[in-house]
């Protein structure tokens, strides 16, 4: 959630910021003349407790005297009523303006570039090169129909669209990318693997910023107002919640593999063929919390830590600075790495790394102890380490055979046994 102190004290500045993202100033003069009414009902209230106070030891004395106190009960009983009607008002308003900023999103950085959509985006680093070899190549649901490690129809049989089955060395693969990835990130970058559950309330959803903007998105388990995660950082960026850290503390930089789950409702159309849109998948997710004064620094590290996965696997790749529009809800700046897909012509988005400054940990309540002893909001940062769908379809594309078989980069090979390539069964 943003700073209600920024809409109280610099509501022009901020209004400006979040144009940028679209967000309409009449919304945030709500936020501002809710919190205007919040504070004079407590206002309000204080006086009226101070003065039934007051009172209650004037009656006292009155009464201790022998004189008559009918008219003053009367006159405390009035105030009772006031301060009840105050608190039931207080109540809505402040459920009214806790839901108002609950959809208000980041406000963006000023350095990120202002754009509506991904039209704006920034190409900040291009990697490696691509020459379309001297065969046909074939995409990855053509390939992997050769090798055997896909059945898109059972999937659908099991459960429905968006719910791929890999199979044989396409499996042990898929286990060989997740291995790599956790290795690399705990290993060499100074990460802590986590095993968090898959499943989480709705609090959780909440403070990592998916509720309530996304909720048709998600899977839902309405009888335990369960969720299923649509990535790792909802169960590892909640790990804190409600805690205070200490900044020696700082940076902790958490990884975890999960399985995803989302219905993503609005993306009907939007590359569903094979691997490239599915409703489960498997990702690796990284999650900083970091001092406020180096948190996006720590961005950039993130993203190369991002980068080490692909560069190690020898895959041509680039890397966005995303616009205003085109952000997460939560970011406050964000670099996209995406893969060349050559067969589908395109690149694939496989991680994205946001900077959430103290948005997330706002709705959170993380906070940390600095050096005097003052208690401050921590900084959240997240990226994915990477996702695999799409890093399957780009590896399989780029590291194809004229034979139809697939190079295993070497990177991988200890994870399979030595194997050096994936090979047609078919």
């Amino acid at each position: 959630m943003i700073d209600i102190k920024k809409l109280r004290e610099e509501f022009d500045a901020t209004a400006a910021a979040l144009a940028r993202r679209g967000v309409e100033e009449a919304t945030l003069a709500k936020a501002r003349d809710l919190d205007e009414k919040r504070r004079a009902l407590i206002s309000e209230t204080e006086t009226l407790k101070s003065k039934r106070n007051a009172a209650s030891k004037e009656i006292g004395k009155i009464a201790k005297e022998g004189g008559d106190v009918a008219a003053a009960k009367e006159e405390m009983r009035k105030v009772g009523d006031r301060i009840a009607e105050i608190d039931r008002e207080l109540a809505e308003i402040e459920k009214s303006l806790r839901e108002t900023l609950l959809m208000i999103p980041n406000i963006p950085a000023p350095e990120i570039p202002t754009g509506a959509d991904s039209s704006a985006n920034i190409c900040v680093k291009t990697v490696g090169e691509w020459k379309d070899p001297d065969f046909p190549i074939l995409d990855h649901i053509a390939v992997g129909e050769k090798l055997g490690i896909f059945d898109f129809p059972r999937g659908v049989k099991l459960t429905g669209t968006g719910f791929p089955i890999i199979l044989g060395q396409g499996a042990k693969l898929q286990r060989a990318l997740i291995q790599y990835m956790l290795d690399l990130h705990c290993q060499k970058q100074g990460y802590t693997e986590m095993l968090p559950p898959f499943v989480v309330n709705s609090e959780s959803m909440t403070g990592s910023g998916q509720l309530p903007k996304f909720a048709e998105d998600l899977y839902h388990c309405q009888i335990d107002d369960f969720w299923l995660i649509p990535t790792a950082e909802v169960p590892v960026t909640n790990f804190y919640r409600d805690d205070i850290l200490s900044a020696k503390d700082l940076p902790i930089k958490l990884t975890a593999y999960t399985p995803c789950f989302r219905r993503e409702a609005g993306s009907a159309g939007k590359m569903t063929r094979g691997m490239l849109r599915v409703h489960q998948f498997d990702k690796v997710e990284m999650v900083n919390f970091v001092h406020p004064d180096t948190s996006f620094d720590q961005l950039e590290i993130l993203v190369t830590e991002a980068e080490d996965v692909l560069k190690g696997l020898g895959l041509h790749y680039r890397i966005l600075q995303l616009c205003s529009g085109d952000m997460g809800f939560s970011a406050a700046k964000c670099y996209d790495l995406e893969l060349w897909a050559p067969a589908e012509k395109q690149w694939l988005e496989v991680s994205s790394c946001s900077c959430f400054t103290d948005y997330q940990a706002r709705r959170l309540n993380c906070r940390f102890k600095d050096a005097d002893g003052k208690t401050k909001l921590c900084h959240t940062l997240n990226g994915s380490g990477v996702a695999l769908p799409r890093l399957m379809v780009a590896l399989l594309e780029q590291h194809q055979n004229a034979d139809g078989s697939v190079t295993i980069p070497e990177a991988l090979r200890p994870y399979m046994n030595g194997q050096e390539k994936l090979v047609p069964v078919k």
